[in-house]
Order: C-alpha cells, then sequence, then structure tokens
C-alpha cells in the first residue's frame, strides 16, 4: 500500500490504466510521515530492553522500501524529550520568524525560475543549484560512500538550493550540500562523509 505512493511522489500524478483507455489524475502533494523506530516504539538507542527480540528494530524499519525512502527528502530522528528538555526548553526560533523566511525564499525560486524548487525540471535545476567546486567534490564523495541513486543526487541539489535561499544566499555552497546530505536516510553502519558537521538548524526551516 505504502509503495502505491512512489509515482506520485515522482510525477505529481495518478496513472490508472485499464485494457482500452488511461486515465492521469493531478496528484501533487507534500508527504509529511513519522514512524517510531520499533514496535515497541523505543529502539535499542533509548536503552530500553525490547521483548520482540534483538532484530525487532530492523524487522519494523524494513516494512517501508527502499525505492520509497529514497524519494523521501528529509529524513530526521528526533531523540525522546526528557524531563530536562521539558523544564528548560530553551531559546528556539519563533515560528514568525521561520514564516517569514520560509515566504522570503519561495519568493526568490518563484523569481529565479518561475517555480518552487520542487517542481523545477532537472535541467533548470542543475543551473540554479550548481555548487561550488567544495560542495560539488563533497556531493561526490558522499554519492559514492553512501551509493546514492541518480534520483537521490537530484534531491539533495534540489534540497541544498533550498537551503541556500533560505539563509538568503545566491550560490550554493558547501554548507548547503553537507546539509541536505545529512538529511538523507542512510543504510546502518554508513556515516556521511562529512569533514565537518552541517549548522544545526531548526526542522521547520529546511522545509
Amino acid at each position: 500500500m505504502l509503495d502505491s505512493l512512489r509515482q506520485p511522489l515522482e510525477t505529481g500524478d495518478v496513472l490508472i490504466a485499464r485494457a482500452n483507455f488511461h486515465v492521469r489524475y493531478p496528484a501533487r502533494f507534500q508527504l509529511v510521515a513519522a514512524m517510531n523506530p520499533c514496535r515497541c516504539g523505543y529502539g535499542r538507542a533509548s536503552g530500553h530492553a525490547c521483548g520482540r527480540g534483538p532484530n525487532c528494530e530492523e524487522v519494523y524499519q524494513a516494512r517501508i522500501s527502499g525505492p520509497l525512502l529514497d524519494r523521501m527528502d528529509l529524513s530526521v530522528e528526533l531523540p525522546a524529550v526528557t524531563p530536562a528538555d521539558l523544564a528548560n526548553p530553551g531559546d528556539c526560533e519563533s515560528t514568525q520568524s521561520v514564516a517569514a523566511r520560509v515566504a522570503a525564499a519561495r519568493d526568490a525560486q518563484i523569481e529565479r525560475g518561475k517555480s518552487t524548487n520542487a517542481a523545477l525540471p532537472d535541467a533548470a535545476l542543475s543551473k540554479h543549484a550548481n555548487p561550488d567546486a567544495e560542495g560539488s567534490a563533497l556531493l561526490s564523495r558522499a554519492s559514492e560512500a553512501l551509493n546514492l541513486s541518480a534520483r537521490a543526487y537530484m534531491r539533495i541539489l534540489r534540497v541544498a538550493r533550498t537551503l541556500a535561499d533560505l539563509d538568503g544566499a545566491t550560490a550554493v555552497k558547501r554548507r548547503h550540500i553537507a546539509e541536505a546530505v545529512s538529511f538523507r536516510r542512510r543504510q546502518d553502519g554508513v556515516q556521511t562523509p562529512l569533514a565537518h558537521p552541517p549548522q544545526k538548524r531548526s526542522v521547520s526551516s529546511a522545509f
């Protein structure tokens, strides 16, 4: 059932094929999904013991296919909130501030490419999201180390171009590529080849 989302995520439409005719319906949408690390809800990183066996986490997460994950641009692991986090939430960017930056980024995208980065054709994306030399080298290393597909490569460029727009930058820099790569979901044991970790950013501002 979940894999039926692959076509509309890729093309923005749904094709229904029958013996004598084909019908195509528009279906462009933004997918926002969440899941627990395993059936017990905790996962190994939580320190809780799982009563469902040592492979519970792997079996549970394997329910989502690789091709579907490959179409997800942002994957963020959220650790459990501790009582200390609740008692001292700390300073964070306001919703109004994030909304203003997102609106400015969208305006810049439409002015530059007549559409948002998500809807840019690949040829236009290659023109507008061409990274600097350091960013290009990092993306090449990440593609080899993480065995990225051509789809993942282009999606990283889209996210990096959007991160640059959120920063108000005219060009895609290494730091934008690094952050975009860090959002890709990785297989266990494979680390992102970053010499320096990307700057922390509010999750809301990455959209």
